[in-house]
């Protein structure tokens, strides 16, 4: 059956009766059928089909195709459309929403390699439901930066209601600050000393990793003893998770591309990455580091005397791996897509900055194989505004999560705006 704005408003009114703005579900994941004007797949073609339909179900899309050559299953929930797009859902690098934000800064040591965002993991708190109104789906919850090395971070969907089920992989990262903020740290401490506690920490976290490896391998026949301190950052030297790390101006990320990826050859994503710190691209590339930038997206650079756009330098210096970030709460989660919209007008291009939102995230956080593109077998994250996301007159009217709609602006009770 079609379902008109007024239909979807009692179905989902229906459903969140008694539970405020939960992220309310009923309990058989229905399969849903979406007629839109234009998906923008952001898969590795960069496929765009025009008066498409996507269909859903158990969670993940089983078709995306042109309205005339898809069949829509009889007992499929058809949500008609026909005038918006259909986006990736967001993804966030640097996000300090999704937790208890009175429990992120635990600024016991200079580098605190033993904690881990995954206790403070708040679901459906009343920031991280605003990242639904954006169409953002998933983030990364990190702890704050008033330390070098504060902790492991926690990739979170947006919506969920207990932390199991928001909690896509834990550890999500681990949360490095190289310079901005730690300098505070008991009374102040300069670069150098930061840059080499920051190092002597990772070596010896690598070493406790080598002894259990060539023991696990059965080339040392010494077990190591166990040490939760640093047992968490196996997973950092196996390359299962990235450190993200927030550096800025040019001297401080090229210490971080030179100590965390050509010395240390982690996985590094490069979040802030402001002031004039593009001029470091052609390491970055050399290096093949990941960059998401923000939330300052303009730099007025005084050996230029001119105004630049972050993003602009980072792209004309030849990062393509490049994306955009909020550092939430300090830029509303929901106001993702306008830091797009400010790198362009900054000098960036519409289209890369649609993929930094969505795509380019979502490979440097390593969820893409599931999630950050409209493709068949794929989680169905997704959002339905009502033009190009990065256009700042665009709306989104919908959001998908798991499948499921976590949103909807035709619900008079969550709209917001």
């Amino acid at each position: 059956m079609i379902m008109d704005f007024g239909s979807r408003l009692r179905l989902v009114a229906a459903l969140l009766v008694g539970l405020g703005t939960s992220f309310a579900v009923s309990a058989e994941s229905p399969s849903l059928a979406f007629r839109v004007a234009k998906v923008v797949t952001m898969d590795a073609a960069d496929s765009v089909i025009n008066d498409a339909v996507v269909l859903v179900a158990e969670g993940r899309i089983v078709t995306v195709g042109k309205r005339a050559e898809v069949t829509i299953p009889d007992d499929a929930r058809v949500i008609d459309m026909p005038d918006q797009w259909l986006v990736p859902g967001m993804v966030e690098g640097h996000n300090h929403t999704a937790g208890g934000l009175g429990d992120l800064n635990d600024m016991v040591y200079l580098t605190n390699p033993g904690l881990d965002t995954r206790a403070t993991i708040d679901p459906n708190n009343r920031l991280i439901e605003s990242a639904r109104w954006g169409g953002v789906t998933a983030v990364m919850l990190i702890p704050g930066s008033g330390t070098n090395m504060s902790g492991f971070g926690t990739v979170s969907k947006t919506a969920g209601d207990t932390p199991d089920e928001v909690i896509l992989r834990t550890p999500g990262s681990l949360k490095i600050a190289q310079a901005g903020n730690p300098e505070w740290y008991f009374g102040g401490v300069g670069r150098r000393f930061m840059n080499w506690n920051t190092r002597q920490t990772l070596l010896k976290a690598m070493d406790y990793n080598d002894r259990w490896t060539s023991y696990e391998a059965g080339t040392s026949t010494t077990k190591p003893e166990y040490d939760p301190i640093f047992d968490g950052f196996r997973g950092l030297f196996k390359k299962e998770f990235p450190a993200t790390v927030h550096t800025q101006i040019y001297q401080v990320l090229l210490t971080t591309v030179e100590m965390l990826g050509r010395q240390l050859d982690l996985w590094v994503v490069l979040d802030h990455c402001t002031f004039d710190a593009w001029k470091v691209g052609p390491l970055v590339v050399a290096q093949d580091l990941w960059v998401l930038n923000g939330p300052r997206e303009y730099h007025f650079d005084r050996t230029m005397n001119r105004m630049i756009g972050n993003c602009s330098g980072w792209w004309k210096n030849g990062v393509r791996k490049l994306g955009v970030n909020t550092d939430a709460p300090v830029v509303p989660e929901r106001e993702l897509s306008y830091q797009a919209t400010m790198a362009c007008w900054y000098g960036w291009q519409p289209y890369p900055a649609l993929a930094g939102v969505t795509r380019v995230p979502s490979q440097a956080l390593g969820l893409y194989e599931q999630r950050g593109s409209i493709e068949a077998g794929k989680i169905a994250d997704f959002a339905i505004w009502t033009g190009d996301p990065i256009d700042p007159r665009s709306a989104c009217l919908m959001t998908v999560v798991d499948g499921r709609i976590a949103y909807d602006a035709a619900d008079e009770d969550v709209r917001r705006f």
